[in-house]
This record gives C-alpha cells, structure tokens and sequence, in this order.
C-alpha cells in the first residue's frame, strides 16, 4: 500500500511538472479545437473552438484578440453618412452595371428586342418632359417647342430619348459611361441632318463634366438611371450643379416596393424575359418619398409624381394613380439670388435721404450717434 502511494505521488509529481512544461511554451495562446481561418482583408479571425476552452482563455486572450480585429474592421468599412461629402475624383456608375450595358449595345434601335419597353416608354416620357419644360418658356416656335432650350440626357444609352428631344428643337448634350452605347448613338444620328447638328454624345460620367458645365443646362434628365448608380445622394448634388437656376430635373424610375421586386425582376427579367436577368438590382431601387427627400435637400422642389404601369401583352405604357411599380417625378431648382443689386440700391437711396434729412437736423443727428 505504502509502495503504490509513494510510487502514485512521484507519478503525480513527474506528470505534473512534464504537462507543465508542455504547456510552458504556449501559455499565451489557447489550444484551438478544430482550426481558425485567416481572411484576405487581414482584418478578421473565424475560430472555432470548444467551449470549456473559450470559457477558460475568453478574459486572456481570446476577447481582446476577437475585439481588436472586429473593431479594425469596422474602422476600415466605417462610413460616416452625414460627414460624406462628394469629390468630383469620385464616382457613381457602377462597373457591373457598365459590363451588363456594354453587351447588350447593339441592341438599342431594336424595337422588338430587349429595349422594347424603354421605345414605348417614350410616349409618356417625351410628353412629360416637354409639357412640363413649356410652362417655363414664355414664346416657342410652332414645330420646334423646346428651341432654346440646352438639355442634358445622363445615361443616354443609344439615343433612344435624346433623338426625340433634339426632334423638338432642344440642344441636347448626351453622355453615357459605356463607349459602345455612344457609338451607336452617334452612328443612328449620322441618317438625320438636323439631328448631327442639335445633338452631342459625350463618353463621359456625370460627374467628370460637372465643373466644366456648372449651372449650364435649363434640364437634366435621369430616365431609368438612378436605380443603376452607386451613390444617389452624390448622383442628385451633381445634377443639381449643373443645372441652372429654375432649371428642371426630370427622372423615371422604379419604386422600392414588393411589388416592384415582384413584378420588375421576377416577372420581367426571369419568368418572362422581357428584360436580361441582372439588369436590376432591388436594393437600389427608390421610393418617392426617399427621392423627394433627396431633392429637396439638394435644393430641389418637386412639382410631380406621377404613377406609370407597363403593360408587358400589349407592350405599352399607361400613366397610374399608383407609384408602387414605375413613376416619374420633375424637380426644379431654386431661384439663386445672385443679383441683390436693387436692394442695395433701394437700401443705399434710402441711406443718403436719411443723411440729408439729419445733416440739417441736429438733434436726430444726436439721437442717432446715440
């Protein structure tokens, strides 16, 4: 009995001291039961490990080590959006976006095809835009309306709006990210004389021509364009820069609604393929209320919202009390009042009366250095 307890002591006294010794080297890490994962970013840990052992390390090492990457990784990602502000070095066009429109360029003019819908669209869009326009034109030539007029069309694709406007007498300037999109724009022009002369294509995004044409145009169009850009609020400051003063904006869009996930991605683009699958994205679509919100805050005052409904078995469109699918909205910018001139001279007028009046009058001459 003796001998097994002093042989079970030198037993526990040896064991005890070979695991410690095991354990020397690595007493500042945890033993990890199956593995951890090192992510690209170099900024975040995936471990996996038992809880007894997570229950005993989580105050020496773990915890710390699980802070200071997660807090890392928020610092990096972190945006702050009320401190975001727009730099022209910047941009709002999506590169996915631009692969999906640079495939599909040879197919503008094709009325039939995949921009069927965007043809139709024209008969309530073309309407829109120069009813709307016509009430800020005092004079305007019979035939040739929108004459005068300097409009920008973003996104202009391959002209499928553009044409129509410059058709009414309008200068427009057309820009689009994709060059494929503007040689075929330029290239269906060529066949109309009058159309070579009032129109202009620009590879360009809106952002890269802001500072040469601030304040240039009397309106901007974004028709099915705000639900392809990256960054809406930088996206509307841009339109608003370049836009004049009591300039419209005009944009078609699609709301962010079941409905419009229902109908304008499943339906459209996967069960009846009327439009390519990954055209749109859902969560860049826009609400009236977000957008409105948006322009105002930009300077922007809404004049309309108007509901539109596409039907896909007659292929045409119809204007809606409904805005939970597709809708159009006009803004106009507020009246800069960069001429206080007349005021100032009322104001001066009124200060040399009042000099005169005091200089032969004493006593008010008191009264007012007092």
């Amino acid at each position: 009995m003796w001998g097994r307890r002093a042989w079970g002591s030198w037993e526990t006294r040896f064991l005890g001291k070979f695991t410690s010794g095991l354990r020397g080297p690595r007493a500042e890490r945890p033993r990890v039961a199956s593995w951890a994962v090192y992510s690209e970013n170099k900024l975040s840990w995936s471990l996996r490990i038992k809880p007894q052992v997570f229950s005993e390390y989580k105050t020496m090492w773990f915890k710390p080590c699980r802070m200071t990457f997660s807090y890392l990784n928020k610092i990096k990602s972190y945006r702050s959006p009320w401190k975001r502000s727009y730099s022209t070095s910047q941009t709002t066009v999506d590169s996915s976006e631009v692969k999906t429109f640079r495939v599909l360029a040879d197919k503008w003019w094709d009325e039939q095809g995949v921009y069927a819908p965007l043809h139709s669209m024209n008969d309530l869009r073309v309407p829109f835009i120069r009813d709307n326009l016509l009430t800020t034109i005092a004079n305007h030539q019979p035939g040739k309306p929108l004459s005068g007029l300097k409009i920008l069309d973003i996104g202009c694709g391959g002209g499928l709006l553009t044409e129509p406007l410059g058709r009414l007498g309008a200068s427009v300037t057309g820009i689009d990210p994709v060059d494929e999109n503007i040689k075929i724009a330029q290239h269906h022009k060529s066949f109309d004389p009058v159309l070579d002369k009032r129109i202009e294509y620009r590879v360009s995004s809106l952002e890269e021509i802001v500072e040469d044409s601030a304040e240039t145009f009397d309106a901007v169009i974004a028709s099915e364009v705000v639900e392809h850009v990256i960054n809406l609020e930088a996206f509307v400051q841009c339109c608003c820069q370049v836009l004049k003063p009591g300039g419209s904006l005009f944009i078609t869009t699609i709301n962010k609604t079941q409905m419009s996930y229902a109908l304008g991605i499943v339906f459209t683009e996967q069960i009846a393929g009327i439009v390519p699958k990954g055209t749109h994205t859902w969560e860049k679509f826009v609400s009236p209320e977000t957008l409105e919100s948006i322009l105002e805050s930009n300077g922007l005052s809404v004049q309309t919202v108007a509901g539109m409904i596409y039907n896909p078995f007659s292929g045409y469109w119809h204007w809606s009390d409904s805005t939970s699918i597709n809708y159009a909205a006009h803004a106009v910018k507020s009246l800069a009042q960069e001429h206080p001139g007349p005021a100032e001279f009322v104001f001066k007028g009124e200060t040399e009366e009042l000099h005169a009046n005091t200089s032969n009058s004493p006593g008010v001459h008191e009264q007012l250095k007092k």
